[in-house]
């Protein structure tokens, strides 16, 4: 679990995985396209983020697809947030909800 908090700590990695949750299976190249960084900082990204078992690999052809992985962060709401009491969590939720579409003109 260390190593999936250390992945989500940094906003680049989770810029990716919000691209990959957007749409699953891209190759490198189409994952560059929309951060601003070079090809190997993406690289070291995405190595990351596969130790942590966040990000899965296929190989189709010469072509390494990268998909999203939700089950280590599945684990983390299971283990840090499920422990506590949804229902009150969700009533405060609600709560706050309505109190900020009351305050909306």
């Amino acid at each position: 679990m260390d190593l999936v908090f250390k992945a989500l700590a940094d906003k680049s990695r989770r810029q990716l995985l919000d691209l990959l949750h957007q749409e699953n299976g891209r190759t490198l190249g189409e994952l560059c396209e929309h951060l601003d960084m070079s090809r190997q900082a993406v690289t070291k990204h995405l190595a990351v983020l596969e130790e942590a078992n966040l990000v899965a690999v296929v190989w189709r052809g010469r072509e390494k697809l990268h998909y999203l992985n939700p089950v280590p962060l599945h684990d983390i709401y299971e283990r840090w947030i499920g422990k506590f009491e949804r229902q009150r969590l969700r009533a405060l939720h609600e709560l706050k909800k309505g109190l900020e579409e009351d305050d909306d003109p």
